[in-house]
């Protein structure tokens, strides 16, 4: 059913949780493909000890390139993208096997909903040595959700086939940042509508343990870098796309806007905030080119 890829830096006791998770909490048939990236932490072993499937690469190659190789271990139907500080929550695979059986084609994108350092606010614990799983486990059914409009988060599903379609992860935007929203921005061009989270589907996130392993330098004036190579290569900035488009976004308060699903997404409605928006996205676009030796070398 489900071909799970999960890219790891040197994550371990994180990424331990997730595979337990996922072995725990399943219903429907998965298999796990993790991509190491160094692996010196003594994931490399844990991964081989435990004969789960993996790609490796010496040095840290990134989220893009890390979820292509392990893509192309996929045997199953469903390709699922998944952080490795995810805990993974009873019914996360039901959900998304009941929206696939409603949706009855592949056309679609669809997540699960983060809760923790997420979509929705709820403190289980920062780390894995303060994770009070029964208190989340408790607490499932008082948390507050919905399915929501124009998601590009993790995780994320996506047919095997529409994944090639639009030829997977795009590897300009290594190590990360940028990149979901660039694969949503695929996905539409090849008319890919129904981008929909599921706010029943849950997955515990802890504290974006993934991102604080950043390097900093990718944020800058303009910012970040996978923002200017996204601006460069669909010529309107991340915030415009996913607020015009996908319905999505940040507001500005830099908060996640959450929109309730209703129906497939249709083109963006080109009335005066639309031009507005996109004449910036151009003002920006101008600066960048003719600065682009200062800003695309942050």
């Amino acid at each position: 059913m489900f071909s799970i890829l999960i890219p790891s830096f040197n994550n371990l006791e994180y990424l331990k949780t997730c595979i337990n998770s996922l072995k725990k909490n399943s219903k429907f048939d998965h298999q796990i493909i993790v991509h190491i990236n160094e692996g010196t932490d003594g994931s490399l072993d844990y991964i081989k000890e435990n004969r789960h499937e993996y790609t490796y690469s010496k040095d840290n190659i990134g989220m893009p390139r890390a979820l292509n190789k392990a893509s192309k271990l996929a045997k199953f139907d469903y390709i699922l993208i998944s952080h490795d500080d995810f805990y993974y929550c009873p019914g996360w695979d039901t959900e998304f096997v009941k929206e696939i059986n409603n949706i009855k084609h592949n056309n679609f994108y669809l997540s699960g909903t983060m809760v923790g350092a997420g979509q929705i606010e709820f403190d289980a614990g920062q780390t894995v040595d303060n994770f009070n799983e029964t208190k989340l486990l408790n607490n499932l059914d008082n948390i507050k959700t919905f399915d929501f409009q124009g998601t590009t988060k993790c995780p994320g599903l996506v047919h095997k086939d529409i994944w090639e379609m639009a030829g997977g992860w795009s590897e300009e935007f290594s190590p990360t940042g940028g990149d979901d929203t660039d694969f949503a921005m695929k996905l539409w061009k090849i008319d890919i509508r129904i981008f929909k989270g599921l706010g029943k589907c849950l997955a515990y996130h802890f504290g974006s343990i993934t991102t604080r392993k950043k390097d900093k330098s990718l944020f800058t004036y303009l910012g970040s870098r996978g923002n200017k190579i996204f601006l460069l290569k669909w010529g309107m900035s991340i915030n415009f796309f996913e607020k015009f488009y996908l319905k999505s976004g940040l507001n500005k308060n830099k908060k996640l806007i959450f929109n309730e699903f209703k129906e497939p997404l249709s083109n963006p409605i080109k009335n005066f905030s639309f031009y507005f928006e996109l004449i910036i996205s151009k003002f920006l676009l101008l600066y960048l080119l003719l600065n682009k030796k200062k800003y695309l070398n942050n």
